[in-house]
């Protein structure tokens, strides 16, 4: 974990739908915690010596509390589960400061939120936020039943209720989502804010890129993702700037490996291409970029990558490290 770190204790560990727990967290000496803005995370160290990145799901007026909520993944690599096993309430976490990626642009005209199950976490922010500055937004809730969306009560209390809209995948036709339909026709000033599976997010993107909404308006944070491999994969070369050092990358290694089996650190979280904590200036050389964190104007640049899980589409890569 990177970056100035907090001590926090679990006040409170509840059940919010089938599958999915909540975690309130607060400072041990009950002080203020730091300021945090719509769709920011904090970094968990989890039991087991895994980070892991949670979105902060409560109101960003609030200072007493961060609240995060954490599904039990059954293709988890041992984050969500320690999370819901190995976590309980009094048990002190390091986390740490809150990051953001995925920041609402306050510019907009108005604001589409399209959340994929667990997804919900930082668009439920995002909600709490536009509602409390009167902008104009409406959200679309996509999940497998009603069993497993969490946070019903909260929403249907709170002041944006009208502007949340359901769906269920084993409910009736006529309310599931038409993400072509809803996508159609891009408004000047008009945002799209997506979060969810892998799967659900390629098809908003894949849906918003072909009916001809601009890069710019939209906005997306993966959760994970597979880091990808190719079966010509070959080896290539990574030279330091900063010590003039060359380290091999074999077919079966990915950057970071090979720098750590040399005695090279790069701080890493997700080690998937989601989080952004490896990003590299990129000096000379050509990436293959495999990440879920850059978009495609940002890639096609190829002056950064993530190191954790691109590779060089050039024999030599010279980074900033």
């Amino acid at each position: 974990m990177s970056g100035a770190t907090l001590a926090v204790r679990v006040a409170r560990k509840a059940v919010e739908a089938e599958g999915i727990c909540s975690f309130e967290l607060v400072a041990l000496d009950g002080a203020p915690l730091p300021a945090f803005s719509a769709g920011s995370h904090v970094d968990v160290q989890v039991p087991g010596g895994l980070t892991r990145q949670y979105s902060l799901c409560n109101d960003p007026k609030e200072t007493h509390r961060y609240q995060i909520a954490v599904l039990r993944d059954a293709a988890s690599r041992g984050g969500s589960v320690a999370m819901h096993d190995a976590v309980h309430e009094g048990d002190t976490l390091t986390i740490s400061t809150p990051k953001n990626h995925f920041a609402l642009a306050h510019e907009a005209k108005s604001h589409l939120l399209l959340a994929g199950g667990i997804g919900i976490t930082p668009l439920l922010c995002m909600a709490e936020r536009l509602a409390n500055t009167g902008a104009a937004f409406e959200m679309h809730y996509c999940t497998r039943s009603r069993a497993r969306t969490a946070f019903v009560e909260r929403i249907g209390a709170s002041s944006f209720a009208g502007r949340v809209h359901y769906h269920f995948d084993d409910g009736a036709s006529v309310q599931k989502l038409d993400i072509p339909a809803l996508l159609e026709q891009p408004q000047s000033g008009r945002h799209l804010y997506v979060c969810g599976p892998k799967g659900f997010m390629d098809v908003v993107l894949a849906t918003a890129r072909a009916a001809g909404w601009p890069e710019a308006q939209l906005h997306y944070e993966f959760f994970g993702a597979e880091v990808a491999q190719k079966a010509d994969d070959g080896s290539f070369e990574v030279l330091l700037a900063s010590s003039g050092r060359i380290v091999v990358v074999p077919p079966d290694r990915t950057i970071v490996q090979a720098l750590a089996a040399e005695g090279i650190a790069v701080a890493t979280s997700c080690e998937q291409g989601v989080c952004g904590t490896c990003l590299t200036r990129v000096i000379e050389g050509t990436p293959d970029h495999r990440d879920m964190y850059l978009t495609p104007e940002e890639q096609a640049a190829g002056d950064q990558m993530l190191v954790c899980c691109s590779r060089a589409s050039s024999a030599r890569l010279v980074l900033d490290l």
